[in-house]
């Protein structure tokens, strides 16, 4: 494991009930309210960030984090996310040796990305 890895993630948003029902609808995550912390929570899982990237933007005007969600199927998750909300920024797209990648914004907006490993012959 590399020094320092990202353990936590937080999304600041205008509507934080929506974004986590449009989390719960698209992606199936249990995300529950923490009375004691004022604010939603995921559920722990073991770590799954396995690395990342750093790049000179080429067309956004601002700078972004993006969190790469893993899916099964990029163009099935694709529409779901538009059916409930979200905004497709790049449609997914063969970023080579099998893997696909997709940006959307949540419904307040906010950038993410999935991506589908290549699958198996």
């Amino acid at each position: 494991m590399s020094a320092n890895p990202i353990v936590w993630w937080e999304l600041a948003t205008h509507d934080a009930e929506k974004s986590v029902q449009f989390f719960r609808d698209v992606f199936g995550w249990q995300i529950d309210f923490d009375e004691k912390a004022g604010f939603f929570k995921m559920r722990h899982n073991p770590p799954t960030i396995s690395g990342g990237g750093i790049f000179t933007l080429r067309r956004a005007k601002l700078p972004f984090v993006a969190l790469y969600i893993r899916v099964d199927d990029i163009h099935a998750m694709a529409k779901k996310i538009q059916e409930h909300g979200g905004f497709i920024v790049d449609a997914p797209l063969d970023a080579g040796g099998g893997e696909w990648i997709c940006l959307f914004n949540e419904p307040s907006g906010v950038t993410f990305a999935m991506i589908q490993d290549a699958k198996p012959a």
